[in-house]
């Protein structure tokens, strides 16, 4: 763990496990964006999302309101990925609307990132092709002659994504405030969407 911690750190390219598929993970700077977008054959139009061990550590990229602990405590551990207003400018990479976070659900990414901080959580994949299920063959598959791809130990379990929502601080919503289901996944559209009616 520590050598892919480090690695991390440093601004290179890590796979770690997640409840679902193994994530391709950066710090969020800008030149570790340069290589996992490389590496990965992402077009920079296309953002990514964080990973976080816990609202205490996304408190100190993004703001978090009073309700945001209730929808994740509705919902399985892990499930919902919200996208969220930044406190201070991140880079266009991360979103242009918010930052999109996930807390994590799967122990040995907690670990991980209550060690390195918020780490990018895309898929490790090249885009459009299938994603392995094993972290370290996952990492072997996307190292290049420039760029060599460290893989934490574990095998993931595939199945659906989290669920994308835009949080109301990010919803254009002049009348009353809402929220967006922009991806649906492991929570269906219509489970959020009640909860939030619910809720209002």
């Amino acid at each position: 763990m520590d050598d892919v911690v480090e690695w991390a750190r440093s601004g290179r390219c890590i796979v770690y496990p997640t409840s679902t598929l193994p994530a391709l993970g950066c710090i969020p700077e800008p030149s570790a964006l340069d290589v996992l977008f490389e590496i990965k054959g992402r077009p920079s139009t296309a953002p990514v999302s964080l990973g976080v061990a816990d609202l205490s550590q996304a408190s100190k990229i993004v703001e978090i309101t009073d309700d945001l602990q209730e929808i994740l405590d509705s919902f399985p551990e892990g499930s919902l990925t919200i996208v969220l207003s930044p406190i201070d400018e991140m880079d266009f990479r991360l979103g242009s609307r918010g930052v999109a976070v996930r807390v994590v659900s799967d122990p040995r990414a907690r670990e991980l990132l209550l060690k390195t901080g918020p780490l990018t959580a895309t898929s490790a994949n090249h885009t459009g092709q299938e994603p392995l299920l094993d972290c370290i063959k996952a990492a072997d598959s996307l190292c290049t002659s420039e760029h060599t791809v460290l893989g934490a130990d574990g095998i993931c379990h595939g199945g659906l994504p989290s669920t994308l929502i835009a949080w109301h601080t990010v919803c254009d919503s002049p009348e009353s405030l809402g929220i967006e289901v922009i991806r649906e996944g492991k929570v269906s559209t219509e489970e959020v969407l009640a909860w939030w009616k619910r809720r209002t």
